[in-house]
């Protein structure tokens, strides 16, 4: 034991219908529980986050969205990391990095 204290464990959210993402400390598996789970770490510093675009059904992930531009237009932006958008959905993965990164989210497109 060196006496340093224990680096805190990264906070990784991922919010995506199937996929297993075994990064992740936390998952949502709809929007109105990705809302949640934002909102339970509204204080916290996020490492990750990792969106889907589509969850299943006529649920996509603009709801998540919405709630962090509203964030960012309050002046009080959630603190995140890096936002990496996983959607198979090519035309909805480019409106998710086109809507964070417009209020200066670091966003990044990952291969689903």
């Amino acid at each position: 034991m060196n006496g340093e204290p224990a680096a805190p464990t990264p906070v990784i959210l991922g919010i995506d219908d199937l996929r297993p993402l075994p990064r992740a400390t936390r998952i949502a598996r709809t929007s109105r529980e990705g809302i949640q789970l934002l909102q339970e770490h509204r204080d916290r510093f996020i490492d990750e986050l990792w969106l889907d675009h589509d969850l299943g059904g006529d649920d996509t992930i603009m709801p998540v969205v919405t709630v962090l531009e509203e964030a960012a237009f309050n002046g009080r932006p959630f603190r995140i990391g890096t936002v990496f958008v996983h959607s198979a959905n090519p035309i909805g993965a480019q409106a998710v990095v086109r809507s964070l990164t417009r209020w200066n989210y670091h966003v990044l497109r990952a291969t689903a």
